[in-house]
């Protein structure tokens, strides 16, 4: 177990698992799903970052069913999602953004393959909400994510705007 995965598990060996590779696979992705799901994006993005370098391998290939083309390279990868999070804390720490996810696990029957639902809800001091949604197959090599794929991406209300923000400066007089 690496240092990076320490930080985000219950200390779980990962290497005795009596050769049972669905077990460990679903101890695995529920650690990541945790460690996801705890995480505090007002508090800041960069442990969003660190969950990613712990669990993900340096071959990911993220596809993602809207898109013609997967995304491959864990640089390529943390660079968009580095890209994403990084507005999302800012509006959640500077903006008084609400920011909740959750996940659910699926059922799933092949080893080495798992199955989670999100949803991530986003919440302006307006108390305008949009929620986004999808499913997640991850297929993991030991102990890291080699492929993820995206689907059943579903939006429930419209995008927030700065009206949705408290990003006003108050100027002192």
């Amino acid at each position: 177990m690496s240092e990076e995965q320490g930080l985000f598990t219950e200390h779980i060996d990962r290497n005795h698992f009596d050769g049972d590779l669905y077990t460990s696979t679903q101890i695995l992705e529920h650690d990541l799903n945790a460690a996801i799901v705890e995480a505090q994006i007002s508090e800041s993005f960069e442990e969003h970052l660190a969950i990613f370098d712990a669990f993900y391998a340096d071959d990911i290939e993220v596809s993602v069913e809207t898109a013609d083309e997967p995304i491959r390279g864990k640089a390529r990868v943390r660079s968009i999602l580095a890209n994403f999070l990084y507005p999302v804390h800012v509006m959640a720490e500077v903006g008084g953004l609400m920011v909740t996810i959750r996940q659910t696990a699926m059922a799933g029957d092949v080893a080495g393959e798992t199955h989670s639902a999100w949803t991530l809800e986003f919440v302006g001091v307006s108390g305008k909400t949009c929620t986004l949604s999808w499913r997640v197959l991850r297929k993991w090599d030991g102990s890291r994510v080699v492929y993820e794929y995206h689907y059943d991406q579903q939006q429930k209300g419209g995008p927030l705007t700065f009206a949705d923000l408290s990003l006003n400066a108050n100027p002192s007089v």
